[in-house]
């Protein structure tokens, strides 16, 4: 159930939020053909959406929180602590998540690609001689 300051009430409005990003990235790249549009566009919602989990040092000593978080996130928070772990396991997972993310791009270009129609072609004028024109007779 969503209660007010719950964990799933944040992963909800995080997700509602990303697809706003989301549609604003596929809209963003309209000048780009089709493949490369989507590919970009499932790249970035690999990036937004891949969790990875992380643990952080807590006031007491010996004591961590662990939990659950964009890899993007963990990934700025590795970087911004200098922790060789957090950066490691965040990159790999946001890396993954990218990878993941430009397989279903390519696979929903595949699966929505125009199919190849075979070209009929044009029939051949043949040059008839021009009819003449037939008065009408009265018998």
């Amino acid at each position: 159930m969503l209660f007010a300051n719950s964990m799933s009430l944040m992963w909800l409005s995080y997700y509602g939020l990303s697809l706003i990003v989301l549609i604003a990235v596929y809209f963003a790249l309209a000048w780009l053909p089709r493949l490369p549009r989507l590919v970009m566009t499932w790249i970035v919602a690999g990036a937004m959406w891949m969790p990875a989990r992380f643990r952080l040092p807590l006031v007491e000593e010996g004591e961590f929180y662990t939990g659950w978080a964009p890899a993007a996130m963990v990934s700025a928070v590795g970087v911004l602590e200098g922790g060789g772990s957090g950066l490691r396991d965040g990159l790999l997972w946001l890396i993954l998540g990218m990878a993941l993310g430009a397989c279903v791009g390519i696979a929903l270009w595949w699966w929505r690609r125009p199919q190849n129609i075979e070209e009929v072609p044009p029939p051949r004028e043949v040059e008839e001689e021009p009819t003449r024109r037939r008065e009408p007779v009265i018998n």
